[in-house]
């Protein structure tokens, strides 16, 4: 389809301008005032904000191996009605794709069922068990980078290692961080306050930034392009700042959840178990001020479905959340609305930031580009409910809170494959574009 996008405010270059925009052939072909409708299909977006279509570098769509918790398809469904025109699939599956072999079948999943671009993630070790390393060289042109995500690898050696080829692959290690000697037994919350007053064993805050710490320094040994994910704590945030004062090639992310919630918004449900926890309101605020500095690069979901049963036993349920459909909202209404963050510093962690940093395709509104897009609206008054979600996955912790804008279409590789007013997910399948990431 030729597609004419019109009325709306396009997002380019930092700014936001009255402009057409024209798609043919996956391709966009013209940005410019008052185009030409002949020919084209028009989209009206009157009032409305056209943005790069949104990247999740952290997202779990748990097949193979895990399909009674999502799908491919399921996932991906749900990442096109939360505006994502791209994600990037974690590695703990099974088998876990720690060699060609065993990636194979999370890329056959991908080509028959992705509604959106899936960019996988090979493993860094074996198994993701932190002792032998996997097949990394022969994994490179099929994955965006490598992680054990779920796990932090343990040995400072192995994640030397480690490094020194993604170094040579020209990939990034995106890190999973967390020291296990550092862990509670069996904890549950954020290692504050309310975990004392209410009796759960808590998760100590060092767990996470003394393993950056560690590889940090192993970043400055290897210069190995180095991603932290779901950082939670202010002090990962400050040696992550720190970093990259020195020039460091480090970037990082953090969730919704992180930025907008705090242990004391904790209740015991299932929808507020995560790994990390949701910490203290100082680490939030930090969290916040990482973003509007730039030391936080992205904002990813972490988007983590369980079954409803998983999900039953409160605050001791498996750790993970769902957070693809609710993320632009929530982040829009409780950020940007209040005057928290300005709406082009949430866009460039949505979309501009990740394809940067991962060399991913698009992330410009301009002739030549591919038609990866979202239209926003920004006056759509509406109450979150995990019951609609295309996503197999119903734990969300903002489950019940309004909002105040939401996402009205999302268009990938020129084709309309999300639309609000139908909540109906197109299920041609979209191929990554593998040729144009390195």
């Amino acid at each position: 389809m030729n597609f004419l996008l019109t009325g709306g405010v396009v997002f380019r270059d930092g700014t936001f301008q009255n402009m057409d925009v024209a798609i043919s052939k996956g391709r966009i072909v013209s940005v410019s005032p008052s185009l030409s409708q002949e020919g084209f299909s028009v989209i009206e977006c009157q009032d409305q904000v056209i943005v790069p279509g949104f990247v999740d570098v952290h997202v779990h769509l748990r097949e193979p191996g895990f399909s009674y918790k999502e799908t491919v398809a399921s996932g991906t469904a749900a990442a096109a009605a939360g505006g994502y025109t791209a994600v990037c699939a974690m590695p703990n599956l099974d088998p876990v794709p720690d060699a060609l072999d065993h990636l194979r079948p999370e890329l056959d999943a991908v080509a028959r069922d992705a509604r959106v671009r899936v960019y996988p993630y090979g493993a860094i070790t074996r198994g993701e068990k932190g002792a032998e390393l996997a097949e990394l060289r022969a994994m490179k042109p099929f994955v965006c980078g490598f992680s054990d995500d779920g796990k932090g690898v343990q040995s400072r050696e192995r994640m030397r290692d480690a490094m020194l080829l993604a170094k040579e692959l020209n990939k990034p290690i995106t890190a999973h961080c967390e020291d296990e000697s550092l862990l509670t037994p069996g904890w549950c919350v954020h290692n504050g306050d309310w975990a004392k007053r209410n009796g759960f064993p808590g998760n100590n805050s060092e767990s996470e930034w003394r393993q950056v710490e560690r590889d940090l320094e192993l970043v400055r040994e290897t210069g190995c392009r180095y991603h932290v994910c779901h950082v939670s704590t202010k002090e990962s945030v400050a040696l992550i700042r720190q970093a990259k004062a020195e020039g460091l090639p480090v970037s990082c992310e953090t969730g919704p959840h992180y930025l907008i919630l705090c242990d004391e918004d904790l209740m015991d449900d299932g929808r507020f178990k995560m790994s990390p926890p949701i910490r203290s309101a100082a680490d939030r605020d930090a969290l916040v001020e990482g973003l509007l500095d730039g030391t936080i690069d992205c904002i990813a979901t972490d988007h983590a479905p369980h079954s409803a049963e998983e999900k039953s036993r409160g605050l001791r349920s498996l750790n993970g959340i769902v957070g693809l459909e609710c993320a632009f909202p929530v982040l829009y209404t409780q950020l940007v609305e209040p005057g928290v963050v300005p709406f082009a510093t949430l866009l460039n962690a949505l979309c501009v930031n990740p394809r940067r940093l991962f060399r991913l395709p698009g992330g410009k509104i301009e002739a030549g580009e591919i038609a990866d897009l979202t239209v926003l609206d920004l006056n759509w008054p509406h109450t979150i409910d995990s019951t609609t979600f295309f996503s197999q996955g119903r734990a969300t912790p903002f489950d019940g809170w309004t909002v105040t804008a939401g996402v009205d279409k999302t268009i990938c590789n020129g084709n309309l494959v999300y639309t609000a007013s139908s909540h109906n997910v197109n299920k041609t399948p979209i191929p990554p574009c593998q040729e144009d990431y390195i």
